[in-house]
């Protein structure tokens, strides 16, 4: 069940880098635009999908890489 979960997590990971270069591509040709209700409604589609990529990118990366938990920390105050 562990390798499901992580192909799974790579699979959002290959996705948002996809769409995150797509979203990068359809950024910079919203400047080339010549009606500016075009190039508003394309830039805000292009930050919102720039968006949920870093989230993607985010989610998998703290889901392939997890942190210590609480309990394998060395804290300074140990009773």
């Amino acid at each position: 069940m562990n390798v499901l979960i992580r192909i799974k997590n790579i699979i959002v990971l290959l996705l948002s880098f996809f769409f995150l270069m797509f979203g990068i591509h359809l950024l910079a040709g919203s400047f080339k635009m010549k009606n500016p209700l075009e190039f508003v409604m394309t830039l805000f589609s292009a930050s919102f999908i720039i968006l949920f990529c870093i989230v993607g990118i985010l989610y998998a990366f703290f889901r392939l890489f997890p942190g210590k938990a609480d309990d394998e920390r060395n804290h300074v105050d140990t009773k």
